[in-house]
């Protein structure tokens, strides 16, 4: 689609603010309909009951969108972002977030602020721009794709969260309890540009958010400015060093670790290196968990999605 889709018509939100996000729902309800009747717009909450439900009800929620000429709206956290951004895709509808996750990588990025209030105005008001998308095997991903080591440390995380809530603290916590217990490493065949490379590695991890890439500390942020994903790979290493690598994450200096290889591309084909791998693989697509058949095809995909965002860059990207 050349031009961008329209994004004054009614609103369609996918309204998902339960055990998955760390919003306030009723609050968040208020603050939609008080800004929703205060610009004379009408909109419609889908309300997702079982998380199961959640791809056919955005599929639904695009259709209905695209008889009305409006605007598909995931409200929740990085999983309602990701499972309504997928059915949005191509769909010629404009795509608005009312983020509720923890860390928020897509809206920050973007420039949508946390507060429901706040970003309700930027989605009655600001236009639709394109921004790119990272696709695996067809998967949508908005941040990040992984598999490994990466998968483990989020299902590890969703259980301490479900005991302890969802904070950045946790998040760390979950993770140094999952090193220690020890990991496998896996031996994938990489082919980018008709190069062709076997590793041993804990963990494959794509990026497509240069804010994410930038608070890792990795300068592969202008890559995925440049229209390319990040493709990240570590080196078979101890627990001890992993730990130490863990650190370097948090504190922003992974990128200048030795143990890190890091690849920019636009496309990227995994295969299992051994004879007999395995058929099927866990990936993570934003934090959701899923099986995946190999080879896996890593790429940015084919047309943007077009998202309802301030005209100025984020705080946090803008040039100093």
């Amino acid at each position: 689609m050349l031009n961008p889709p329209p994004t004054s018509g009614p609103l369609f939100i996918v309204f998902n603010l339960g055990s998955g996000s760390s919003g306030d729902e009723d609050g968040a309800r208020a603050a939609i309909q008080r800004a929703c009747h205060a610009a004379g717009r009408a909109f419609e909450l889908i309300n997702v009951g079982d998380p199961g439900e959640l791809p056919a009800l955005a599929r639904e929620a695009v259709r209905r969108a695209q008889e009305a000429q409006g605007v598909v709206v995931a409200a929740g956290g990085d999983g309602t972002l990701n499972a309504v951004a997928q059915a949005v895709l191509g769909s010629g509808c404009a795509y608005g977030v009312l983020p509720q996750g923890t860390f928020n990588y897509f809206s920050r990025t973007h420039g949508i602020p946390a507060d429901t209030a706040q970003a309700m105005q930027v989605l009655l008001h600001a236009s639709a721009r394109p921004v790119q998308v990272g696709q695996v095997n067809g998967r949508v991903f908005l941040v990040n794709a992984s598999l490994g080591l990466y998968p483990k440390l989020l299902e590890d995380r969703e259980g301490w969260k479900q005991q302890l809530g969802r904070s950045r603290l946790v998040a760390f916590g979950a993770g140094l309890v999952t090193l220690l217990r020890g990991y496998r490493s896996l031996r994938l065949r990489i082919e980018v540009q008709g190069q062709v490379r076997d590793v041993r590695t804990p963990t494959l991890f794509v990026g497509n958010n240069a804010l994410q890439m930038e608070q890792l500390g990795f300068a592969l942020a202008k890559d995925i400015d440049g229209g390319a994903l990040a493709a990240l790979m570590l080196r078979p290493v101890s627990r001890l060093a992993m730990l130490a690598l863990l650190l370097r994450g948090a504190f922003g200096k992974l990128g200048d670790a030795d143990q890190v290889i890091s690849i920019p591309c636009r496309r990227m084909n995994v295969h299992s290196a051994r004879t007999f791998g395995a058929r099927r693989v866990k990936v993570a697509t934003d934090g959701e968990i899923c099986w995946l058949s190999m080879p896996l095809e890593f790429a940015v995909a084919p047309e943007p999605l077009w998202l309802i965002r301030p005209d100025t860059p984020a705080p946090e990207r803008a040039a100093p």
